[in-house]
């Protein structure tokens, strides 16, 4: 079973999703790619409690730490594997989709993967802000699909001064 909450966030609503260990997603309100499953509302959880100091303190302007919360985002190898590689680019920076492919690449054994591939994996990440999806830009430096919005994206981007 999965549990939900609504978080406030000066972007919009919300939605947490836990199995009642990890949090296994993070949407904003009306994203592409947002659950369709029935989800049980539980404001109560523990881990809920962490999530939402965690979030206060990342729009508060703090660095905090995504390791430091039980995350289980559901996908294939491949897109763990990229989630997990997002959890590395720094805040307040960016990196490009084809950079994160020649990771990818790398912890895989090849010489090469497509950052369309990539780009597939990194736009169904399903705990946004968390896992930091938005610090990945076009290899121009564009901002390129996000699935809450390009506004949503530049708003975080924004606020960690990742913008020039």
């Amino acid at each position: 079973m999965l549990f939900s909450t609504v978080y406030p966030s000066p972007v919009g609503r919300m939605l947490l999703a836990s199995d009642g260990e990890a949090l296994t997603g993070l949407w904003f309100a009306g994203q592409k790619y947002f659950p369709a499953a029935p989800i049980e509302r539980r404001d109560d959880l523990v881990l809920f409690g962490a999530v939402r100091a965690w979030l206060d303190g990342y729009f508060a302007g703090e660095e905090p730490d995504p390791r430091t919360l039980p995350l289980a985002p559901a996908g294939s190898d491949f897109r763990r594997l990229v989630w997990d590689l997002l959890l590395d680019i720094p805040y307040g920076e960016v990196t490009t989709y084809g950079a994160l492919a020649e990771k990818a690449a790398r912890r895989m054994g090849r010489y090469t993967m497509s950052a369309q591939a990539v780009g597939g994996a990194v736009g169904h990440n399903p705990i946004s802000v968390i896992i930091p999806c938005h610090r990945v830009v076009g290899a121009d430096g564009s901002l390129t699909g996000y699935a809450a919005g390009i506004g949503v994206k530049s708003w975080l981007l924004q606020h960690e001064c990742a913008l020039s």
